[in-house]
């Protein structure tokens, strides 16, 4: 009965209070509430490509800040996350009909013979959120597979985690396979996990080091909108 009552303040409440709302149901990982959130938008004649922008894109730029900041920590992003992907779910094939812009596009997976993903995980759902279109490889990537994920999906980003010392040189054994095959800088390459730090990012060849969710998003931002920018330069 609480449900119905939920559902009936969502359904009365103006674009202007609806949004916020939304936002605020995102931060708290309620996922029921932003999935009809959405369905009340597009109800009402936004585009997709507004409700992903405005109601959910936004919603998780606070959720990333907070986390950046220390407010939220890993469980807490998961669920926010999560609520977003539920989100996404209604409006990614209605993205694709509509040829809406995206931000660009990532590979990403965990090292060969790394099982950790947690955090690839977060990064994977926080890139969805800011706009991106993620494909996930999953845990144990070796090189073939992310050779043949870069053939078939033509990335803008690969990226690569690692939770082990052991597994975190066979990073640069990808960044070395990029080069000898003469395609490393197709693509911005882009590095994280606990016991990395900035300077093993800079000596396997990657492009950044990316501390956390949050820092990958923005370096992620940053990286494909120089490209695009040397792309039309050139």
């Amino acid at each position: 009965m609480a449900d119905e009552d939920d559902d009936l303040i969502l359904s009365e409440l103006p674009d202007e209070e609806l949004v916020p709302q939304m936002h605020d149901d995102l931060y708290d990982g309620l996922r029921d509430e932003v999935v009809e959130g959405v369905e009340i938008l597009l109800e009402r004649g936004w585009t997709p490509y507004r409700v992903l922008t405005e109601a959910l894109v936004a919603g998780m730029t606070v959720v990333g800040n907070d986390f950046r900041d220390g407010i939220l920590f890993v469980p807490e992003v998961l669920l926010a996350a999560n609520a977003m992907k539920a989100g996404m779910g209604i409006l990614k094939p209605l993205l694709a009909e509509t040829g809406a812009p995206r931000m660009g596009k990532m590979v990403i997976g965990t090292v060969k013979g790394d099982i950790h993903d947690i955090g690839k995980n977060l990064v994977s759902m926080m890139m969805e959120g800011a706009g991106f279109e993620v494909v996930d490889l999953g845990i144990n990537t070796d090189v073939d597979r992310y050779l043949a994920a870069l053939d078939a999906e033509q990335p803008d980003i690969l990226g690569m985690s690692a939770l082990l010392t052991t597994t975190m040189p066979y990073m640069k054994v990808v960044i070395d396979t990029l080069a000898e095959k003469g395609i490393r800088e197709d693509y911005i390459v882009l590095v994280g996990g606990a016991p990395l730090n900035e300077e093993f990012g800079r000596a396997i060849g990657a492009d950044a080091y990316c501390r956390d969710a949050a820092v990958a998003v923005e370096t992620a931002k940053a990286h494909v909108a120089r490209k695009h920018n040397q792309a039309v330069a050139g």
